[in-house]
């Protein structure tokens, strides 16, 4: 249920949605933008105030964009995208969307320039009222491919697992457990050391994250309430150095840990990852 308006508040909101949706013929997700709301909010609104819907009238009716890619081939970017929508990705029936914390506008950033050179097509962040961000690109065809390749829109109902081929190389494994760390993982100190948690409430992905670990030789824990951790030292420098986190909030929380704990910081590690 809605907060409830006063009727100057519902007026004034009339009038702004009337303005943006019908008389500057914008889309619901460029009016998201300019409000800093979330689509879905902007689309509730429209149909609170009355307004009539009518996308046939938009550019780029139903998401459908001339201009998109669809990936032939697999490659390490494209692993990392499908870490990070397993991680903290949802799609919907008209977007693939990454929701990220209210610190993580360089990582956004990161996140919507990795969308735009996989898909050859403008992604976009938002900003909510809450400071919460959401890199989204609102396509249907991008939405039903990445569906048919296993992206459900709820991950925990349907207990997703990591797609097949990313077993293949061990270049895929490495920049999925990279795009999965940055968006579910965490660092954090332990009374005599550093650990890494990976974190899921799907059984298989967790799994899958695990042998991806075992693959690559390092010592990850059991899965335990939800997560696989990596407590080894050795493994815990090797993991930033080798997989090269994106997200500054990890790699700036690893710097800070290891020089309490004389951990050597080689310069990738302690600059994250890089398109």
């Amino acid at each position: 249920m809605g907060t409830r308006w006063t009727k100057e508040e519902e007026r004034k909101k009339r009038k702004e949605l009337r303005f943006l949706y019908v008389s500057k013929n914008k889309t619901i997700d460029e009016i998201g933008v300019i409000l800093k709301i979330a689509p879905q909010t902007v689309f509730q609104r429209l149909k609170r105030l009355d307004i009539p819907t009518a996308p046939e009238r938009k550019t780029n009716y139903l998401h459908k964009r001339v201009n998109m890619d669809i990936p032939e081939r697999r490659t390490k970017e494209l692993a990392e995208f499908f870490g990070i929508m397993l991680g903290d990705g949802h799609v919907s029936d008209f977007q693939a969307v990454v929701s990220l914390g209210t610190k993580e506008m360089m990582y956004a950033e990161y996140v919507c320039a990795l969308m735009e050179k996989l898909f050859k097509t403008k992604a976009k962040v938002g900003i909510r009222k809450d400071g919460y961000k959401d890199v989204y690109i609102s396509s249907v065809d991008l939405s039903k491919w990445l569906q048919k390749n296993g992206l459900v829109f709820n991950k925990v109902k349907y207990q997703v697992d990591a797609p097949g081929w990313i077993f293949q190389k061990e270049i895929y494994m490495k920049a999925f457990l990279k795009g999965f760390f940055d968006t579910d993982g965490s660092v954090y100190r332990l009374k005599y050391g550093l650990q890494i948690s990976l974190t899921n409430k799907s059984l298989p992905l967790l799994v899958s994250l695990q042998k991806m670990l075992f693959t690559l030789q390092y010592k990850p824990s059991e899965i335990s309430s939800g997560k696989v951790y990596i407590t080894n030292r050795d493994d815990v420098y090797r993991f930033f150095t080798e997989i090269k986190p994106a997200n500054a909030k990890h790699v700036n929380r690893f710097k800070e840990f290891s020089t309490k704990f004389n951990i050597r910081v080689g310069t990738q590690a302690v600059n994250g990852g890089r398109l």
